[in-house]
């Protein structure tokens, strides 16, 4: 009875252990992805910052 229990001791903690791997994996992208949204973000507010700047210039030419 006791190697029974802890076969399944030990199959409970491989299990166990592969489905924390995975969910760690995913972590590392999501982190990724999120940063990427957040440069092309500020990228997209110091162009339309830029664009806004060079038009009120372009429109004082006489």
């Amino acid at each position: 009875m006791n190697r029974l229990l802890a076969l399944l001791l030990t199959l409970h903690l491989r299990v166990d252990a592969r489905l924390r791997a995975r969910d760690e994996r995913g972590s590392v992208t999501t982190e990724h992805v999120l940063w990427a949204v957040a440069v092309i973000a500020i990228v997209g507010i110091v162009v339309a910052a830029i664009k806004a700047y060079v038009e009120s210039q372009a429109g004082q030419i006489k």
